[in-house]
This record gives C-alpha cells, structure tokens and sequence, in this order.
C-alpha cells in the first residue's frame, strides 16, 4: 500500500444482488475520500463484481464454514493492518476487534424497513442521499463485451433463471414474451435476443434459442464472467429477470429493467432506479408468504403471473424510455 492511501476494509455480502445493492457504498467513498485504497471482502460468487474497482488493493474471497472458521481466517489476514474506516454490511463480530480509525457495522433492526439501497446507505448516515448501485469495468472489459454484442437491431435481454423454483417464471412464459416484443409489428422489431445466467442455466438459454434468428442470439450463459455480462447488459434496450443478482445487475446497467416478483418483497428487493419496474400476478407478497410461511413448499408461487401482464408491462417501459434510449 502506498504512503498516504487511506486504507478501507469493506465486508459485503455472499450474494450478488445484495453486493451489487450496496456497491455505490464504494463509488461513494471513493469520491469523497482522498487516498481511498479498498480491501473487499465477498462471498465467492459476489467476489469478482469487485475485481476491477480502480483504487483495489485486494479481493478477499470468504467462504462460508460449518464452524465459522472462515471469520477467524479473515481476522489474521486483516489485523495487521491499521484501517482507515471498516464497513461491515454483514454486521460481524470481526469489525470490533480490528484496529481502525472509524467503523461502519450494519446493525438489524437499526431503522424501519427499507429497500436494501437504503438500508445501507444507513451504515454511512447517508440515507436522504443513497448511493446507487455502481459496478467498476476497465476498458479491456468494455471492449469485450462490445464484440460479444456487435451486430444491429436493440436487445432485449432475459434473465429466466432464480436461486429457487418459488421465483422463476416459467420458461415458455419468457419465450411468449419474447416472441410478441420481437415479432415484426412488435416494438423491438428487427430485435435480438440476449440471455443471461451461469453455466447451470445453459439449458434455459437452450429453450429460446428458436425465438429468434441464430444471428440474433446472443447466450451469455455458459462461459462469460460476471462483469462482461454487466457491461452487455449496458448495451440492451430492456431486461426482463426474474427477482435476482441479474436483475440488479441490469438495473446498476442503467437500462430499462423490468422484475417479475412473487415470493420477495419488491418494497426491499426491486431494481433500483428511474428506468425501472416491476410486474406480479395478482397475488401481493404478503398473501404468498401466507399460504407458505417458511418458503419450503417445492412449487412455483410465480404461476399467477401472465404473459399479458409482463408484456403490457415490458411495451409501458419501452414507450416511457423511447426518448431518452431510441
């Protein structure tokens, strides 16, 4: 580390949603903090979103143990240093016992329920001005997703996957989705057709290749890394995801994103920004966690959520952003 930095150790999450949520924290401090060099800390598949932020010293990846070993193992990776602030959104016992000039835990039940921009943008007493999500990309990684998307016609972008069957609107649905937004006399005519998601998502990815032309799909579902799918998604005109880390990521994009919820709160989890929205069946939160109080029940709670409805929603979105996207 350099004389003079200003050393920042940050603590962020296991899951990519909630670390793209709370990543304007670091644009943020990084602004406003002469010197700022950061240590991140993340959970193994939220760890690389963070791989390209300028002022890096290191990613610590931290895996989760049975015994929670992993937080004594970061305890001696970190002690020796003497920090200028410590920001710990997963509230940990670790931040109390690492020499610092300033700490910045996260603490359950510090204010009413919010949406997770704002609630950690409390950490900083920031909350009258929340930090939007901001994901960093160096050129070399622009440049990569500029190939990956080159071609002509705007791109919709879908997300089918989720981390559990509660949430994930079934696949034909998408295609349906797809197939009117696209058509000839749709309003992305002459269109393409992204899809995102890990390589455990390639048979969704599979299921709507025929939507379109093979020219004009683009499967970003089997060996693309994290922060080029961020940097394709810039390059869309709509996304439409289920309730997920692609979904906030798409939203941090800054493009038209469109969430479709069941089982979560869009109150606390929808995609945060102007140029967002969010379609549910008719059914609110509240009454799906009734009927499955513990979300165990092996069954999709996002069956009363119609094509109509999506696409409705998807064609309000376009024509709202027409001016400023084209």
């Amino acid at each position: 580390m350099s004389r003079g930095a200003f050393p920042i150790l940050f603590i962020t999450s296991n899951r990519i949603g909630d670390a793209v949520l709370s990543s304007g924290l670091i644009k943020r401090l990084a602004d406003e903090i002469p010197n700022a060099r950061f240590t991140i800390v993340a959970g193994p598949v939220a760890a690389p979103l963070f791989e390209e932020v300028p002022t890096l010293d290191r990613v610590i990846v931290l895996a989760k143990a049975k015994n929670r070993g992993h937080w004594i193992e970061l305890w001696r990776e970190v002690r020796g240093t003497r920090w200028g602030l410590v920001v710990d959104l997963r509230g940990s016992g670790l931040s109390r016992f690492i020499s610092t000039r300033r700490r910045a835990i996260w603490r359950k039940g510090s204010g009413p329920p919010a949406h997770k921009v704002i609630e950690a943008a409390r950490i900083l007493k920031i909350e009258d001005d929340p930090a939007p999500p901001f994901i960093f990309t160096t050129p070399e990684t622009e440049a990569r997703a500029e190939e990956l998307t080159a071609g002509f016609g705007p791109i919709l972008a879908l997300a089918p996957a989720a981390n559990w069957l509660g949430k994930t609107w079934p696949l034909e649905r998408f295609s349906r989705v797809a197939m009117r937004l696209l058509d000839p006399e749709g309003p992305m005519k002459g269109g393409r057709l992204m899809v995102l998601g890990g390589p455990e998502d390639a048979k969704l990815a599979k299921g709507l290749r025929d939507v379109v032309m093979r020219n004009q799909f683009i499967n970003l579902t089997e060996d693309t890394d994290l922060l080029t799918a961020y940097a394709c998604l810039k390059r869309a005109r709509l996304f439409i995801g289920n309730d997920s880390g692609t979904m906030h990521l798409a939203a941090a994009a800054g493009i038209p994103t469109l969430g479709l919820f069941g089982p979560s709160d869009e109150q606390l989890y929808g995609p945060w920004g102007a140029d967002t929205r969010v379609a549910r069946g008719p059914r609110s939160y509240e009454q799906i966690r009734a009927v499955d109080p513990g979300f165990g029940q092996a069954l999709c709670h996002m069956m009363d959520l119609n094509v109509e409805t999506v696409n409705d929603a998807a064609e309000e979105l376009l024509a709202a952003t027409e001016e400023t996207r084209g």
